[in-house]
C-alpha cells in the first residue's frame, strides 16, 4: 500500500488556503513534496472564482465587503463557489498524475470522486458521479442534487484537484454574494438552487461535525487510492513558498480582480 502525506483538518484565511495548495503543487512537481491529501476550512467565509473568470461578472463584490466575506481567485478552473466557514469541508489532492494510474485528466476526476463517494457512504449517503460538460466540472450528486464540486490545476506531470463537501447550505446568503445573470431577484435563483443543490445535513436529517466529515474523507480517499494516509506537515520549502504566494499573489487586487501576478 502506497504512503500518502495527510495534512489534517485545519483552518486558514482564504488567501493562505489557496497559497498553500499552490505551494504543495509546485513542490510536488520538483519532487520536494510527496503525494498529499489536505483537508481544510475557511475563515472568514469566502467566494472563490476560477482562474479565467471575470470577478465582477461573477461576484457581488460590494455585498461581500459588507458581510466580511473574502474574494479570492484560484489557480484551478471551474466556476464560482461560496465557501462557508461553518458549513463546508474542503479537500485538496496533489499528486503525480502517473501515481494515480489513470488514462487522462477526466479519469483523475473519476478516481478522486471515488474517494468522496466512499466518504459519503461511510456517512450513510449514496452518491452518483457526474462527468460534467463544457460548462460544468464533474461533480457528485445525491438524489440528483449536487453535494460536492471540484476543479483542477495541472502543472507539468502533477495535478491539483480541490473541492467542497457541503455540510449544510444557506442559499439566501450564497446568492446574496454570487451573481446569476438570468435571475431577476435573489429569491428566484434560491428557489432553483434548492432543486439542484443539497447538503449532508439535508440528506441525513441532522448535522455532522467538520471533524466527522474530515475523518470520513480520510478513510474514503485511503480506500479509493489504495493508500496509507500518514499524518504530516508542510515542509520548510512549502511553508516559505506559501507565505510568499500569500503576500505577493493571493492577497493582491492584481491577481484577484485581473488574474495576473508577478509570480505567474
Amino acid at each position: 500500500m502506497k504512503a500518502w502525506r495527510l495534512l489534517k483538518l485545519e483552518t486558514n484565511d482564504p488567501f493562505m488556503n489557496m497559497a498553500i495548495d499552490e505551494a504543495i503543487l509546485t513542490a510536488r512537481t520538483i519532487e520536494r513534496a510527496p503525494n498529499t491529501l489536505r483537508l481544510y476550512r475557511w475563515k472568514p467565509s469566502a467566494v472563490s472564482i476560477g482562474k479565467n473568470q471575470n470577478l465582477e461578472k461573477e461576484v457581488q463584490v460590494e455585498n461581500c465587503r459588507k458581510l466580511g466575506v473574502s474574494v479570492v481567485r484560484r489557480i484551478s478552473g471551474g466556476g464560482t463557489v461560496y465557501h462557508d466557514e461553518r458549513d463546508e469541508v474542503t479537500y485538496s489532492l496533489i499528486a503525480k498524475t502517473g501515481d494515480l494510474v489513470v488514462r487522462d485528466i477526466a479519469a483523475v476526476y473519476a478516481k478522486v470522486s471515488a474517494g468522496i463517494r466512499d466518504a459519503l457512504r461511510i456517512l450513510g449517503l449514496t452518491a452518483d458521479f457526474n462527468e460534467g460538460d463544457a460548462k460544468n466540472c464533474p461533480n457528485l450528486t445525491v438524489k440528483e442534487k449536487k453535494i460536492s464540486g471540484s476543479s483542477q490545476a495541472n502543472k507539468r506531470d502533477s495535478v491539483l484537484q480541490h473541492g467542497t463537501l457541503l455540510l449544510d447550505v444557506d442559499f439566501e446568503r450564497m446568492f446574496t454574494l454570487l451573481r446569476v445573470p438570468w435571475a431577476k431577484t435573489s429569491m428566484e435563483v434560491v428557489n432553483v438552487a434548492r432543486e439542484r443543490i443539497t447538503s449532508i445535513k439535508t440528506e441525513l436529517g441532522h448535522a455532522i461535525s467538520p471533524d466527522t466529515a474530515a475523518n470520513a474523507l480520510e478513510f474514503g480517499f485511503s480506500n479509493a487510492l489504495s493508500a496509507q494516509m500518514v499524518e504530516g506537515r508542510l515542509t520548510p520549502f512549502e511553508t516559505e513558498l506559501a507565505k510568499k504566494l500569500n503576500e505577493d499573489k493571493y492577497t493582491t487586487e492584481q491577481w484577484n480582480f485581473h488574474g495576473t501576478s508577478i509570480l505567474n
